[in-house]
């Protein structure tokens, strides 16, 4: 049973793979130390993917949505909305199990072999709504508020907090660019010790990053219960063996918990039901 788990959860890693490698596929941004500003830019992607990686094709809806949100360009807030509205009732948290390549680097880290991993804790479920309060206060209220003379907010959930942009953008830039490793200061060094914190972390506890951090996915949990792609279970056909919740990685109960909203739908609750409830 374990090793058909792992070749249905390595089935899932490639796809992530793949959605990373065909997002971030500007090759030239990695030669030349500099970042994709063509058309295709405008466009979203549905996982959070930074702007500022060097490969990015596409902009992180929660990055494009700081930056318009205390501007005068509501037409493009609008479409930055309605894209995560549209991803969300598709969707839902598929979204974060299947196209995130931050998602995927989390998922790579806690196969590391560790002492001891942490399934649950006593303040976990309390400590996952983190997340909301990150989306409200970082994408949301400051970027509204608190402006420049122009009026214009700053996208501060990834300035201060966002290890994914530092991974996936600021080192590299760094790294291809002298003049910018003259200008370093000290949020480049916050940046990067958020970014040890949360890899450290996710050797631990699976998808830290996601369970209490992520604004991206505090949206898309809303519409995880109404999603069109979701979980339906029949409990006619289920003999609580228990098997699903045992192999949650979210520490949900499939059966009593469908579609809850902090269910990334990974598929390994319905790969492992030996009387198929779970479709």
């Amino acid at each position: 049973m374990d090793k058909k788990k792992n070749t249905n959860e390595w089935k899932r890693h490639r796809m992530q793979a793949l959605w990373a490698l065909l997002s971030n596929s500007y090759l030239a941004g990695f030669i030349q130390g500099k970042i994709y500003k063509g058309p295709i830019k405008k466009l979203c992607v549905p996982g959070l993917n930074c702007y500022s990686c060097p490969g990015a094709l596409g902009a992180c809806p929660i990055g494009a949505l700081q930056a318009v949100i205390g501007s005068w360009n509501f037409k493009f807030a609008f479409y930055v909305a309605g894209f995560l509205m549209f991803i969300g009732a598709m969707v839902g948290r598929f979204a974060c199990g299947w196209l995130c390549p931050f998602g995927l680097i989390q998922d790579l880290l806690h196969k590391v072999p560790f002492p001891k991993k942490i399934g649950t804790f006593k303040s976990d479920r309390m400590l996952r709504k983190l997340k909301y309060v990150i989306f409200l206060v970082f994408v949301l209220l400051l970027p509204l508020f608190l402006v420049d003379v122009l009026g214009q907010g700053a996208p501060y959930f990834c300035k201060l907090i966002c290890p994914a942009g530092t991974l996936e953008g600021g080192i590299p830039l760094v790294l291809l660019n002298k003049t910018m490793r003259s200008a370093l200061g000290w949020l480049y060094v916050w940046k990067n010790v958020l970014l040890v914190i949360t890899v450290m972390v996710s050797m631990i506890i699976y998808r830290p990053f996601c369970k209490y951090i992520c604004p991206l996915g505090a949206v898309y949990s809303v519409f995880n219960p109404i999603a069109v792609f979701r979980y339906r279970v029949d409990k006619d056909k289920c003999v609580d063996c228990g098997a699903c919740s045992r192999v949650c990685k979210m520490n949900l109960d499939p059966v009593k918990e469908a579609n809850h909203p902090e269910c990334i739908h990974c598929g390994q609750c319905k790969k492992v039901c030996g009387v198929q409830a779970i479709r």
